[in-house]
């Protein structure tokens, strides 16, 4: 659809608001300017194969449940099978044909990673059905500095290291010759990366006093950055990035509440703030990019958070050192 000049005006006058864009207006109001894409059309992913990560609560099950409802076979990936077992639940209630499987792994534990991918990888591979969609979704902010199994900080190992593994090894490891890597991979990334330059040299958070919030932040930002490394090492899968703006989650209203308390009023809910990762898995778009409402966005906004290509690069060996990957090494399905 034909997109005029006015409402592109107006959709980036949202973007750079942050308050107003971020916010359940902006989805509201973009939603009514000429251009709004689409919606994926029912059945879209009917017995296709997609997976989402922290599908527990929160924006991983606002996905998983929209997932569901375009038809798609929904594996829900949580560290607890408790709780896994009582989202699917919630969904079937609404949902009482929902294809829904739930599978433990603890996103952040490497070792846990390779066991889950193995294990899912010969799944799919024995039901000979291609993954459609990997969406990373699993995501924390400790309060204070906490390190992984494999003593890398958390905050890292979840939203970075545990998810490229996690792809890479759907995308090598075969048990057989049916295809296990994903089509299209998504990760959950978050707006507040905008205001964090790339730390790829302290990739740990092992100097300074140790923020919350910053680590976060830091973490998002990694994934942002590693994009176009994302894309050259899968280079038949498309890689997408999307922030979902302000919402509603137990994140949030653990994490940080005074946030919460002061912009209640304009958060999303939890289908609006998983709107475009639903989108994004039905959906054929460039690989490499960032989105946000359904729409590309700039990974950059602010002086001074453009890396120079050494700091990607460094970025990019600490991945490949710390995972243990072949350096430069492109992976195929």
């Amino acid at each position: 659809m034909h997109t005029p000049a006015w409402s592109r005006l107006i959709d980036t006058a949202l973007d750079r608001s942050v308050v107003l864009g971020y916010g359940a207006p902006g989805l509201a109001i973009r939603r009514r300017l000429p251009g709004w894409p689409a919606d994926p059309p029912p059945g879209a992913l009917h017995g296709r194969q997609v997976a989402v990560t922290g599908a527990n609560s929160g924006l991983g099950l606002a996905t998983a449940a929209g997932l569901a409802a375009l038809g798609a076979d929904v594996n829900l990936v949580v560290r607890d099978q408790g709780r896994g077992d009582a989202a699917a639940e919630r969904i079937r209630q609404k949902q009482p044909d929902a294809s829904l499987r739930v599978w433990r792994c603890d996103v952040g534990d490497l070792d846990d990673v390779r066991r889950f991918a193995a294990e899912f990888a010969a799944s799919l591979a024995a039901a000979r059905t291609p993954l459609e969609a990997l969406i990373h979704n699993a995501g924390l902010m400790p309060a204070q500095r906490t390190e992984s199994p494999q003593g890398h900080e958390l905050t890292m190992a979840v939203h970075v290291l545990g998810p490229i593994l996690m792809t890479d090894l759907l995308a090598t490891q075969r048990p057989s010759d049916a295809p296990t890597a994903a089509d299209r991979v998504i990760f959950v990334t978050s707006g507040g990366m905008y205001p964090q330059r790339l730390r790829a040299d302290d990739p740990e958070y092992l100097t300074g006093e140790y923020s919350p919030t910053s680590a976060y932040a830091r973490s998002k930002r990694m994934q942002v950055e590693l994009a176009g490394w994302m894309v050259r090492r899968w280079p038949e899968t498309t890689v997408s990035l999307t922030h979902p703006g302000w919402s509603d989650t137990p994140g949030v209203q653990g994490a940080i509440p005074g946030f919460r308390r002061v912009t209640r009023p304009i958060l999303r809910d939890l289908a609006g703030g998983a709107d475009t990762a639903i989108w994004l898995a039905a959906t054929d778009v460039p690989s490499g990019k960032l989105w946000h409402d359904r729409r590309e966005r700039p990974t950059h906004l602010l002086p001074g958070t453009t890396p120079a290509p050494a700091e990607v690069a460094t970025a990019e060996r600490w991945v490949e050192d710390t995972l243990g990957l072949t350096p430069g090494a492109r992976a195929r399905h």
